[in-house]
Formats: C-alpha cells, structure tokens, sequence
C-alpha cells in the first residue's frame, strides 16, 4: 500500500511541478527524494535526459539566428578561456588534494563543460568505474541545485544586466538544466544568451573526449555526440527564416518551458543520502573550490570588463 501511495504522490507531485517556477520544480524534487524517496528512480533519470534535450530544442524555437550568434560570439572568449582554465587548475587542484584522478578529471569536466552530460561522455572514454563515475555526478548535482537558486538572487543584488547574468549563468553553473531554469528565472534575454554560450560550452564534449582518450590512453572508446545541440540549431534556423505562425511557435516554447520544469522536479527526484554519502569530502571540497574560483572570476569579467 506505501508504495501505491508514493507512486500516487509522485504522480502527482510531478504533474503540479507544471505550473511551478523552475527552482521550485527542483526543490520539490529534492524534498520528496529526501523524504519519501523516488520510487521510480531508473526511469526519473531516463525520462529526464530525454525531456532536458527535446525542451531545449524547444526552446530554439523563440530564438532569433542572427541574435543568437551575436550572443555565442560575445560569450566565444570567455567559453575559450574557461574551459581550458577550468581543465587545467581542476586537475592541479586535485594532485595538491589529494583526490583519485580520475574523480578530478570527471569533476573539472563537469564543470568545465556541461556537468552530468560531459561527465556521462567522458566517463567511458577515461574508463572511469562506477564508484567514480557516481561521486563525480553526486558532487556536481548538488552544486547545481545550489547555484540554481542562488544565482537569480545574486545576480538581482548585484544589478546584472540580461546580457550579464545569462553569459555568468552560461559560465559558472554546470549542467545545462540549470543553466535554461536560472536564466528562465531572471529574464527572457538572460535565458536566450544563457542557453545559447552554454549550448556553444556543450560542443566541447566532442574535442575534450577525444583529448581525454589520448590522455588516458583509452583506445576503441565512441564519443556520444550531442544530437540535440544539432536539433536546437535547426530549431533557430527554421525560426529565423521561416515564416511560422508565432501561435506555433509560441506553444512550442511555452510547451518547452512546462516540460523543463517537469525535468528539474525529476533530477531533484534523483538525489539520494546514498549519492550524497558517495561523494565523500575531498572530491566535495574540489568540486565547490573549483565552482566558487569559475564563478567569482566570470562574475568579475562581466561586471568589470
């Protein structure tokens, strides 16, 4: 009869989360995990890669080309530099900490990057083992959820911009999700240039798995290609140059941003005390150093230069 119950709850729950706020969706997710716990955690973690991918292409769908390039080519330097400072000083710190080096790489990767998705790329290609591959996801998880409802606020009292907070967004924070459910949350311009240098960020994962197999020297591994970065391209350029009906067009972004909403309520449904106690403190403490280094140091360029 519990388990109905939960079943219910969560049926439920997950149905509400539509006309929540993204960092709202997240927390009841967290809150419910935490509680009752998830008790459909295999397909959660499924469901929600494939809804993140199809709500973002969604999301091309309310994007100019020509404004979107505009914005990846402003936010092209600070890509370039971030990601390989943030490669280089993560794997640095993990040798002076003490942490596995693989757990290092993993968790410079996700930040660097995109977070579970470079992670789930890369993890493979280094031949990292489950225990690794699972601290590395936990550390940068929680992460998320945190910069996920502290952004907005922060970015708010410091007086961003749009343009600002989406390019700090696109920088500091790591999986796309919270990316899309932070610059959601401060604005539709925030959200544009947020999603797109964060979207020009995720094509790294080709070049820096293919460098990864060099570097651990393994050999026969496929790099998974980001299929929906694709799709979100097409999705601007149909768009830009195709006359659409902005009735179509609009239900496909308000679909879209129903349907994120609905995905964060279940990556909070992902978290466990398990995961949590799986990430230990050192590869904890690397992962919020290396987070609070990337994110004071975007912070300082958009504010500054």
């Amino acid at each position: 009869m519990k388990d109905i119950i939960k079943k219910i709850a969560f049926a439920v729950l997950l149905c509400v989360s539509v006309f929540l706020s993204p960092a709202l969706s997240l927390l009841m997710g967290i809150i419910m995990a935490l509680t009752f716990g998830n008790p459909f955690p295999a397909i959660s973690k499924k469901a929600s890669k494939i809804a993140l991918q199809i709500s973002v292409v969604g999301l091309g769908f309310g994007m100019n080309l020509y404004e979107s390039l505009a914005a990846g080519k402003e936010g092209m330097l600070y890509t370039i530099v971030s990601v390989i400072g943030v490669m280089c000083i993560g794997v640095l710190l993990g040798k002076l900490m003490k942490v596995n080096s693989k757990s290092a790489y993993l968790i410079s990767t996700g930040t660097a990057i995109c977070g579970g998705s470079a992670i789930a790329a890369v993890g493979p290609v280094i031949e990292a083992d489950d225990n690794q591959m699972s601290m590395s996801l936990a550390t940068i998880f929680i992460l998320n959820a945190v910069a996920l409802f502290i952004f907005p606020p922060i970015g708010q009292a410091l007086g961003l911009s749009q343009e600002q907070f989406g390019v700090w967004a696109a920088i500091a924070i790591h999986d796309t999700s919270s990316v899309v459910g932070a610059g959601s949350a401060y604005g539709e311009e925030a959200l544009k240039i947020a999603t797109t240098v964060k979207l020009t960020r995720a094509l790294w994962i080709i070049p820096l798995a293919l460098v990864s197999s060099l570097i651990f020297r393994a050999k026969g591994r496929k790099v998974s290609i980001p299929w929906f970065i694709v799709l979100f391209v097409v999705a601007m350029i149909l768009n830009t140059f195709i006359q659409i009906p902005s009735q179509i067009t609009g239900g496909l972004v308000f679909a879209a941003r129903k349907l994120l909403c609905m995905t964060l309520f279940l990556i909070g449904g992902g978290l466990s005390l398990a995961s949590i106690k799986k990430v230990g403190a050192k590869p904890l403490a690397l992962g919020i150093l290396l987070w609070f280094l990337i994110s004071a140091a975007t912070l300082a360029v958009v504010m500054w230069l």
